[in-house]
């Protein structure tokens, strides 16, 4: 008797051939991993949480299908900004047709665009702001050190967003990662608006950089966390590429050329979420063979090149993996 749910039973009827095919071999083979109890990673690059990807992902967390996750400064805290301004949000269908006089009218509207999604400032960047630099200070004050997530966390559980909340929080995957404390990587954070705000603080004299964790940190945080539950192996999947990516997926050969624990079982799973078509010196764009080249995949793991749109990829396999 076949349980999987109505939109598992469509892609398997109908996505047979080509980048839908892989689809839905990707999705099999991730359900594969967590049979065999594996660990899955699931890295998040682009703009996921502006596209609402936390309807479905948190549902992924909240059943124990994701174990840890490496995401962009702007996917962290988009998705809380998401769940405090919903309704301030603005869509622009016809982004394609916007002249630059246009673009420079949403600027002083502070709505900031990304493709056809307007994020409002005063309502999502502000009021995240205020609250976010009333737990920094305090963490300062006592002398303690946390990393950018952990700080997130500490404001999604901390309840003073409670009276914004615009949507259900069991669609934020934050909230949902936050109340399991689920092991996270946010490299590159500084480059995100809560980490140009916390460094402006700082240039003001207001905050010590001390006070948020580095990246470093977050490697070696990494490293610890993938020697301690890479017993049962763990898999890798990647939506979008760059830093989010990159940074997890080389803590493998570190751990295996730099610290010479040459036992560091590689990824047992690989699959990649890319409209990025392939190129020469391209992170996004190189396909999964080079890098057995850099002992971060074996010849024989399983392997996934889906060339689409996340925004659409995702959620399916997602459903998939679910059972919907």
């Amino acid at each position: 008797m076949n349980n999987k749910g109505p939109i598992s039973q469509f892609i398997e009827k109908y996505y047979l051939h080509f980048n839908s095919a892989t689809l839905v071999d990707a999705a099999k083979e991730y359900n594969n991993q967590l049979k065999n109890n594996s660990k899955m990673l699931v890295s998040l690059a682009g703009a996921m949480s502006t596209a609402e990807l936390g309807k479905i992902f948190s549902r992924m967390i909240i059943n124990d299908k994701v174990h840890i996750i490496s995401c962009t400064g702007a996917n962290l805290e988009e998705d809380i900004m998401n769940l405090v301004a919903h309704s301030k949000y603005k869509r622009i269908p016809n982004y394609r047709d916007l002249t630059p006089k246009q673009e420079h009218e949403l600027m002083l509207q502070g709505l900031n665009r990304v493709t056809d999604t307007c994020i409002p400032e005063e309502e999502a960047f502000r009021r995240i702001q205020k609250n976010i630099f009333d737990i920094w200070k305090k963490a300062e004050e006592k002398g303690e050190r946390y990393f950018p997530h952990e700080f997130m966390y500490k404001l999604v559980l901390s309840g003073v967003l409670e009276k914004h909340y615009e949507i259900d929080p069991k669609d934020s995957w934050v909230f949902e990662a936050a109340k399991k404390q689920l092991p996270m990587v946010v490299p590159g954070w500084e480059d995100s608006t809560m980490g140009n705000i916390f460094a402006s603080y700082v240039l003001k004299g207001e905050l010590k950089a001390s006070t948020m964790k580095s990246g470093i940190e977050y490697m070696t945080f990494l490293a610890n966390w993938y020697t301690e539950n890479s017993e049962n192996k763990i898999g890798f999947f990647q939506i979008g590429g760059g830093i989010a990516g990159d940074f997890p997926i080389c803590v493998v050969p570190m751990l295996y050329q730099d610290m010479e624990l040459t036992e560091t079982p590689l990824w047992s799973y690989f699959c990649q979420i890319s409209d990025s078509t392939t190129s020469y010196g391209s992170y996004s764009g190189a396909i999964p063979n080079e890098k057995i080249t850099w002992g971060k995949l074996d010849e024989n793991t399983p392997k996934f090149v889906i060339e689409s749109d996340a925004t659409i990829v995702a959620p399916l396999i997602f459903a998939y993996v679910l059972n919907l």
